[in-house]
């Protein structure tokens, strides 16, 4: 039998968490995903909003293979290719600027959070509701409110 090299969490490691999550709009989502994640536990609130900051990357990551894939399966091309270069925005200014902010001025990384949320809504909205990346969207808007509102708390 192996031996487990698992740290497993303690109250007190969660407290910050969960305290922090309630003042978030989705605190399910906030504490899925920073329970999820191996430096959430030792954390301070910064560093459960970079956290955050690295699960939109990886959305915003997800969100450019999947408009890739619609592409090569002829989607609405005017369409999926603005989104492409909105998901690009994302990852190219977004995240270096909330990345490098949160800990220096936070206001910066506010508005670089809260640009993400805009630039998935004004992806969905460009399908007329028909949108074949409602999911992508969705879930890039949530995590990005929820990241949002933890970097406020450090305003």
């Amino acid at each position: 039998m192996s031996a487990c090299h698992c740290r497993v969490l303690q109250p007190n490691d969660l407290k910050l968490i969960e305290e922090t999550c309630k003042r978030t709009p989705k605190s399910n989502l906030c504490l899925q995903l920073l329970k999820g994640d191996p430096r959430a536990p030792s954390a301070d609130i910064a560093g459960l909003a970079l956290i955050l900051v690295d699960v939109i990357k990886a959305k915003a990551n997800e969100a450019e293979k999947t408009i890739k894939q619609l592409l090569k399966q002829g989607g609405n091309k005017k369409a999926l290719s603005e989104c492409a270069v909105d998901y690009k925005g994302i990852l190219i200014l977004d995240i270096p600027q909330a990345t490098r902010a949160v800990r220096g001025d936070p206001k910066f990384a506010d508005d670089a959070v809260s640009d993400c949320a805009v630039e998935a809504d004004i992806c969905e909205n460009r399908f007329n509701g028909k949108s074949p990346l409602t999911h992508v969207n969705n879930g890039m808007r949530d995590v990005a409110n929820v990241a949002r509102a933890i970097i406020r708390i450090l305003l």
